[in-house]
């Protein structure tokens, strides 16, 4: 098998160089600095050594992101596996009990379950696991990854934490029994305004250095009826048809009602859109490589990028404190999803509170 490197940074390859074969490791960085990239490439170097490697993602969308990524790498098909956690443990539990896991209230697992099996299983030589955006992964997730005695790498950012079951880079590695984080720095996915933007959102101690690269401000749009992001839509993807614009929405039936109008107006266009509610189907596999419109729903957009990013529907936020951890660091992963340009919108007469507090200095009000 020949290792094909994708386009990495100095530091991002002294990263990937400096990482062991052996024992568990948590790589920490911000957005941008390519966590995705650098697990990828860490799977197919850990396949290399001949064991079974595992690369899981919290989100499918996120999984089918990452897969072309694996692809270009050159392994042979099956020495990487790229899956959802949650199919994942279903498949190993199956396999070793020939039943399904038990799910808990939470949308898990009943862990107990799985520790008593890999306490028992004989783990195959070589085998790794490796994890992008493990920040949305529970800390019994990684204690049983501890009791199956493979080795496994994760790629987190305890910044970007949106679900209820998530955990901190101390949980990870405790659970783990890993030493303390390995740092990658760096933002070469956003432009310095976009960055600049996103900093006010973040909710560590000290937001990551800005990049060097220009581009537009953001800007907020006041929208007079639903209709009307329809049409800010449309004139982002006319005025910029070859590229990428990711319509992040908290609503799939407001997701659906924007699909269904876009349709109507410019069924050209071809918009795509995914729900992790459908099971298969146009709404389940998406062509993430090309060109337009994709609408996602705000749990889905974890680990994307746009070129850019439009999120419409910012009222919705309108009722939470502003000065809210989780909905500050929901919208740090919201902006920083855009490489060029970031568009936020809002019905209704007056800015939702957390928009208000951005200056205009780094914010533009359209």
């Amino acid at each position: 098998m020949t290792l094909t490197y994708l386009h990495l940074t100095h530091d991002q390859q002294t990263s990937l160089d400096a990482l062991p074969f052996d024992g568990n490791h948590v790589v920490s960085g911000p957005p941008g600095s390519g966590k995705s990239v650098l697990a990828a490439q860490r799977s197919v170097m850990l396949a290399l050594t001949g064991g079974p490697t595992i690369l899981l993602t919290r989100s499918n969308l996120l999984r089918q992101s990452i897969t072309p990524l694996v692809a270009a790498l050159g392994p042979r098909q099956d020495a990487v596996v790229v899956a959802t956690a949650h199919s994942w443990l279903s498949q190993w539990y199956r396999e070793q009990t020939g039943i399904a896991p038990t799910r808990t209230d939470a949308g898990w697992f009943e862990w107990t379950e799985f520790f008593q099996q890999a306490a028992v299983h004989e783990t195959a030589p070589g085998f790794s696991l490796v994890i992008d955006e493990g920040q949305d992964l529970p800390p019994d997730f990684y204690r049983f990854c501890r009791v199956l005695r493979g080795r496994t790498t994760v790629y987190a950012d305890e910044c970007q934490r949106l679900t209820r079951t998530q955990s901190t880079l101390g949980e990870i590695s405790a659970s783990l029994g890993a030493g303390p984080s390995h740092e990658i720095a760096g933002n070469h996915r956003n432009t310095r305004q976009v960055a600049e933007l996103a900093a006010h959102f973040h909710t560590g101690t000290v937001a990551p250095p800005l990049p060097s690269r220009e581009g537009p401000l953001p800007q907020v749009h006041a929208l007079s009826n639903p209709g009307a992001r329809t049409d800010l839509l449309l004139g982002l993807a006319e005025r910029h048809p070859r590229r990428s614009i990711g319509v992040v929405m908290a609503s799939t039936r407001d997701q659906f009602d924007l699909l269904t109008r876009l349709e109507r107006r410019a069924p050209r266009l071809k918009p795509q859109m995914y729900t992790s509610e459908a099971a298969s189907g146009r709404y389940r596999s998406l062509d993430l490589g090309r060109p337009g419109i994709i609408i996602v729903n705000r749990a889905s957009a974890k680990g994307l990028s746009f070129d850019t990013v439009f999120v419409p529907d910012t009222h919705a936020d309108s009722g939470t404190d502003p000065t809210s951890a989780s909905l500050r660091m929901a919208y740090y992963v919201l902006a920083t999803r855009a490489r060029d340009e970031l568009h936020f919108a809002y019905e209704g007469s007056e800015e939702p509170p957390l928009i208000a507090r951005v200056s205009r200095k780094v914010l533009v009000r359209g």
